[in-house]
């Protein structure tokens, strides 16, 4: 069962804070637009970024040449268009999944593997699904909480308006919501049973990661899932989703076989090479303007550094 929507506090109104609420009205209004005219603006918006947005545009060029050497440089600058579209859709994912109605998408939603989770749920164990960081994340987060009691981890927004919306948003429909400093209680969720969704293809700066391959490249990983499976003993299973036109395809797959095991480094490669195969079956979909690879391991150069 859902908490309840939470109602903004008197310190949220303060004027500095105008400008985001501002904001947050857009998107709730952009959230009520039929789902093919937010596809076309969503498109707009996208080709704006990729022209506007220089910098996150400098640093999914690299992403994608560091992930995707074999292929030419015009494909990648194909990938690249398409990837800011997606970006672009994806905003509008956001605000329909937080406020706006998704009859239409469960019409047409396919689910797979949910009877891959049978033995595991009458076992009483918990089940940390793992995913990253898509543009679909969102709305295939909420089509997915239609059939499990699902709860989230994500990252505590500075701007206290937008972590506002955020909670109110998604505990419309999740189980619960906890911030990546709620390890406790995420852990308590685990131990009973629940059900929680976890992203862990970032690079959250934290003491607990290890350098493991991602497309081949050291990309500082948190061990998290690693620690997460051995202090509750639950099931890591793989949660893919992805956009086909206006169609959502979400997939559960099998629990990792002995996970975890004693080794963080080795289970947290298995994490990526997961995440890097959904990556691969829908590439556009994914966030690449965000710095993967930023850390490197000792001796190695950030790619995103500029040449003096």
């Amino acid at each position: 069962m859902a908490e309840p929507a939470l109602p903004p506090r008197p310190s949220l109104l303060s004027p500095r804070l105008w400008p985001m609420w501002l904001a947050l009205a857009g998107m709730c209004a952009g959230a009520r637009l039929p789902w093919a005219l937010q596809r076309l603006i969503g498109g707009w918006i996208g080709a704006f970024a990729l022209r506007a947005a220089s910098e996150r545009r400098r640093a999914a060029r690299i992403n994608l040449k560091l992930c995707f050497p074999e292929k030419t440089e015009a494909e990648r600058e194909q990938l690249l268009r398409e990837s800011f579209r997606d970006l672009g859709v994806g905003f509008f994912e956001f605000a329909r999944a937080w406020w706006g109605e998704v009859a239409p998408m469960r019409r047409t939603v396919r689910i797979e593997g949910l009877e891959l989770l049978d033995e595991v749920r009458a076992a009483g164990r918990g089940v940390l699904m793992i995913s990253g960081h898509f543009m679909t994340l969102e709305m295939c987060g909420r089509l997915m909480c239609d059939h499990l009691p699902l709860a989230g981890m994500y990252r505590k927004h500075r701007n206290p308006v937008m972590e506002w919306a955020v909670k109110r948003g998604r505990l419309r429909y999740a189980a619960a919501m906890f911030t990546n400093e709620e390890i406790r209680p995420a852990m308590r969720h685990l131990k009973q049973g629940g059900f929680l969704w976890y992203a862990p293809d970032q690079d959250m700066r934290g003491k607990d990661t290890v350098f493991a391959p991602f497309f081949g490249v050291p990309a500082a990983t948190i061990t998290a899932t690693h620690q997460f499976a051995r202090l509750s003993g639950c099931a890591v299973v793989p949660f893919f989703h992805r956009r086909e036109g206006a169609d959502y395809i979400l997939r559960v797959g099998a629990p990792l076989p002995e996970f975890p095991s004693s080794d963080a480094t080795g289970d947290s490669a298995r994490v990526n090479a997961q995440i890097e195969s959904m990556v691969r079956q829908a590439p556009s979909q994914y966030l690449w303007i965000h710095r993967r690879f930023k850390r490197r391991p000792p001796g190695m150069v950030s790619p995103y550094k500029r040449q003096s």
